[in-house]
């Protein structure tokens, strides 16, 4: 479910979130939009590394159906302190499609929050929406 309330996500979780924000508009500053999304995601990584956040790009979900075990069936951008989701998209404007993918990723990974981040986009801040995963898995 899309959700700006963060009442159910740890301190530290949020604070994870709003500097990896802060960080994902100083790449926007410097950048600017009207570039790949590999561009990004490789700025981005090297900032929230530098910043001394764990950080992993490209990370793969499997996906279980009945008996058959898919262990590349989706691909999360860049995976924050094993807890942060992060999916990146250069677009004109988001759909509905992006809003599930990440989603998805919350719920397979059961993690708990994710940002979708539009890079293409004159403010950076505008095109930047959080994401709870209100039903984590037990």
């Amino acid at each position: 479910m899309i959700n700006e309330e963060l009442n159910d996500i740890p301190e530290e979780l949020q604070s994870i979130s709003y500097k990896v924000i802060g960080l994902a508009i100083e790449v926007h500053r410097q950048l600017g939009p009207g570039l790949l999304e590999s561009a990004y995601q490789e700025c981005l990584y090297y900032e929230i590394k530098k910043a001394g956040l764990k950080v992993e790009k490209e990370i793969t979900l499997p996906i279980t159906y009945k008996e058959i075990k898919l262990d590349h069936g989706y691909r999360i951008d860049l995976l924050v302190e094993d807890q942060l989701v992060i999916e990146l998209k250069t677009v004109e404007s988001y759909t509905s499609v992006h809003f599930a993918q990440i989603l998805t990723y919350l719920k397979l990974g059961n993690y708990a929050l994710g940002l979708l981040i539009n890079y293409n986009s004159k403010i950076l801040k505008n095109n930047i929406k959080r994401f709870i995963n209100t039903a984590p898995n037990s």
